[in-house]
């Protein structure tokens, strides 16, 4: 095996466990709720809102950080950070324990995420580089169609395998990658704005309690109202202290790029959907339909399936005639899915007739939107920002699958078995309304543009985002 592929072998690994944690964890959802028996659905959400919000906050400020530190360390540093959480969370004793586990096991996955990518790219040369993005890509879009089987299979066994399988494959991998790769760093890199990021945390977990807690608490309760203006007031903050550092999580001069811009509202609005989807349909054939957790996994499986297919299509589409079309037709499709659960899903068990063409359809959107946003959110960026793009892009979907997961809490509540179907219809017309969202900011990104090989957007050099690409050092 060539250094190379033994390269791409283990950082592919390390992306693989820590995007495979972005979805196995909801199969698990039931069992961990019924192991730590009288914790609420409000309280269990945070096991999977903490680790999309530390991931998200981190992901940019550790690229940085892993620049400044040298990529072999940061990986397997953050790999070994995650292992360690891994076992952390599997031994949970409360769900408290739990959820400051994932806070950790996020932080690791956050700091070995973009290092995987920087470590891959110096070991393919220019004009291939593209083809090592798209495996890197392809690894996690791997991860989550194989997560609700994977997820499944380990819960028969016990929840705690989810995060248990972890360790052996971690270890492996920190062992191998301490001989293969190479360190790569560079010379003079800025100081990451590790306080913005934890302003954005604070704001974005701030408001996710207003959103968890006001159908217990009341909405016009003076605590729900204060988490509110709190979280207003910590958004103001981060957005002030954007302007100001010299390497913020977000780049103003990024959202002056129209495309860009509503490349993140169209992924938040259509994260939120899906994770409400996710998490919703785990939970309606569970509880609802009282399937198991690997015929749950089985049942789900179709809609990534369909997804991965649907990926290469869209991807071709969404270079021929631009991502706005393409992305806004997947996001409707997407949308459509819902309205078919929300229209013909009962208390019969009818899968094939009422519960697989709503996935399917879902599926094939999910396919459609996923290389649509990526398009739309580096077509017009000058190529020394694509990286920097495309990991904003990553936290804009991350927060929005934090929200989704609280949104659908707020809906789901805790229904009486009269009210079940009901309720559980409110929940796919949210997918549906988040999904419709997505579609029209896809139509506000605009049409597509071009530029030549040497010469980035203009649209990027008014935003002042020409800047030349830093050299980097083995």
């Amino acid at each position: 095996m060539s250094h190379r592929a033994r390269v791409a072998a283990i950082v592919s690994v390390g992306v693989f466990v820590a995007s495979l944690d972005l979805f196995i964890v909801n199969i698990a959802f039931p069992d961990i709720q019924r192991d730590f028996d009288g914790t609420s659905l409000a309280s269990l959400s945070w096991v999977l809102d903490a680790y999309a919000i530390v991931f998200a906050a981190l992901l940019v400020p550790a690229g940085r950080w892993a620049d400044r530190t040298g990529r072999k360390r940061a990986f397997l540093g953050g790999l070994a950070l995650f292992t360690a959480a891994s076992a952390a969370c599997a031994a949970a004793p409360s769900v408290g324990v739990l959820i400051a586990a994932r806070i950790v096991q996020a932080a690791g996955a956050a700091i070995l995420t973009p290092s995987s990518l920087g470590l891959l790219l110096p070991e393919f040369p220019p004009e291939k580089r593209g083809l090592a993005i798209g495996l890197w890509a392809a690894v996690g879009g791997t991860a989550a169609a194989a997560g609700p089987v994977i997820g499944g299979l380990l819960v028969e066994l016990s929840w705690r395998w989810v995060f248990l399988v972890n360790v052996p494959v971690g270890l492996a991998a920190i062992a191998a990658g301490a001989r293969v790769l190479r360190e790569v760093r560079d010379p003079d890199p800025a100081r990451p704005d590790l306080v913005g990021a934890g302003v954005l945390t604070a704001a974005v977990a701030t408001l996710i309690a207003a959103i968890v807690e006001g159908p217990g608490w009341g909405w016009g309760d003076p605590r729900v109202i204060g988490l509110f203006a709190a979280a207003a007031i910590l958004l103001g903050a981060f957005a002030a202290r954007s302007t100001r550092h010299p390497v913020p999580v977000v780049e103003p001069a990024l959202l002056k790029v129209r495309a860009f811009a509503f490349a993140q509202v169209a992924g938040l609005f259509f994260f939120i959907g899906f994770s409400a989807m996710l998490l919703g349909s785990v939970l309606w054939l569970t509880e609802v339909w009282g399937q198991s957790a690997i015929g749950a996994g089985l049942k789900i499986a179709p809609g990534p399936a369909t997804a991965a297919l649907f990926a290469v299509a869209g991807g071709v589409l969404s270079a021929r005639v631009g991502p706005r079309l393409v992305g806004a037709a997947g996001a409707a499709l997407f949308g459509l899915g819902g309205v078919w659960w929300a229209t013909h899903l009962g208390m019969d068990v009818r899968y094939a007739a009422d519960y697989l063409p709503g996935m399917l359809i879902g599926g094939a959107g999910v396919g459609l939107v996923n290389p649509s946003l990526a398009g739309a959110a580096t077509a017009q960026l000058p190529p020394t920002r694509l990286a920097t793009g495309s990991a904003v892009l990553t936290m804009s979907r991350q927060i929005g699958s934090a929200l989704g997961v609280a949104l659908l809490v707020a809906v789901l509540g805790t229904p009486s078995p009269a009210d079940v179907v009901a309720t559980f219809q409110d929940a796919w017309w949210l997918m549906a309304g988040a999904a419709a969202l997505a579609s029209l900011s896809f139509v506000a990104v605009g049409p597509p543009a071009r530029a030549t090989a040497d010469e980035p957007l203009a649209e990027g050099r008014e935003a002042g985002l020409g800047a030349p690409t830093p050299e980097v050092v083995a």
